[in-house]
C-alpha cells in the first residue's frame, strides 16, 4: 500500500501525464468535434458528430492513458530506482499490481475528462450506455497493461518516447480509430487481430456497435496472455542483470 500510494501521488503531481493523458486527447476533441458541434447526422448514420468523436477518442486516450506505464518504467530503469526497490520488502506480484492499478486509474481519469467534454458539446446518453461502454473499455486494456510494462523493460529512456507514440500511433490506426475499418477485406482481416480494433469496438457499443463477438474475447485473450509472459521476461531479465 505504501508503494501504491507513492505511484499514485507521483502519476497525480506529474505535469506531463496530465497534458499527455488527459490534456491532449480532450485538446484534440474540441478541435475536431468543436466546429462541427451542430452535425446530428454524420454520415448519414443518425449520430450527432460529438458523440462519434467521443467514442472514438475514448479508445485512444485510454490505450494513450495505459501505455504510458512503460515510459515511467523507462525513466524509473534510469534513474536506477528499480535496483533499489529490488532491496525492499515490495513482492514482484506487488509491483505489477502497483502498475496495472495505477495505470487504470489514468485511464478512467482520462475517461471522465472526454465525457466532461462531450456533455459540454452536447452528448447525452442513456446511463445503461455510459457504464457498459466503460465496463467494455476496461476490459479492452488488460492488454496494454501488459504491453505498457513489456515496452518499460525493454526500451531505454532515450527511446521510449518515440516508440511509445509509434506504438500508439500504429495500433490505432490499424485498430481502426481515426476512420471506420470495413466488414471485409485485408485492413479488416488485420484489424480483427489487434486488441486496439476490439478496444474501438467496445467504445463504439454506445452508438449501437454490437457487443464483442467470441472472436473479441479470444484476441484479447490471447494478447493479454502472450504479453503478459513477455513483460514478466523482461522484468526477470532485467532484473538479473543486478
Amino acid at each position: 500500500m505504501t508503494y501504491m500510494r507513492y505511484e499514485v501521488l507521483r502519476v497525480l503531481r506529474s505535469r506531463r501525464f496530465f497534458f499527455l493523458a488527459l490534456g491532449f486527447p480532450v485538446v484534440l476533441y474540441y478541435l475536431i468535434a468543436g466546429p462541427n458541434r451542430h452535425e446530428q447526422n454524420i454520415g448519414s448514420s443518425g449520430l450527432s458528430f460529438s458523440l462519434y468523436y467521443m467514442v472514438g477518442l475514448a479508445a485512444f486516450g485510454t490505450m494513450n492513458a495505459m501505455l504510458s506505464t512503460g515510459a515511467r518504467i523507462a525513466a524509473e530503469r534510469a534513474t536506477g530506482w528499480n535496483r533499489q526497490l529490488r532491496i525492499t520488502p515490495l513482492s514482484t506480484s506487488a509491483y505489477f499490481r502497483a502498475k496495472i492499478i495505477v495505470g487504470y486509474l489514468m485511464c478512467l481519469l482520462s475517461l471522465a475528462t472526454l465525457y466532461i467534454a462531450g456533455a459540454t458539446l452536447g452528448v447525452s446518453l442513456p446511463a445503461k450506455d455510459w457504464i457498459e461502454m466503460t465496463i467494455y473499455i476496461l476490459i479492452g486494456l488488460i492488454p496494454f497493461a501488459a504491453l505498457g510494462i513489456l515496452i518499460g523493460h525493454l526500451i531505454g529512456l532515450d527511446s521510449i518516447g518515440p516508440a511509445m507514440g509509434g506504438t500508439t500511433a500504429l495500433l490505432g490506426l490499424l485498430g481502426g480509430v481515426w476512420f471506420p475499418i470495413g466488414s471485409d477485406g485485408f485492413m479488416h482481416d488485420i484489424a480483427i487481430l489487434l486488441p486496439s480494433y476490439w478496444l474501438v469496438q467496445a467504445s463504439h457499443v454506445a452508438i449501437g456497435g454490437d457487443a464483442w463477438r467470441a472472436t473479441g474475447w479470444i484476441v484479447v485473450g490471447a494478447w493479454t496472455i502472450c504479453v503478459a509472459l513477455a513483460a514478466v521476461w523482461a522484468y526477470r531479465r532485467d532484473t538479473s542483470r543486478y
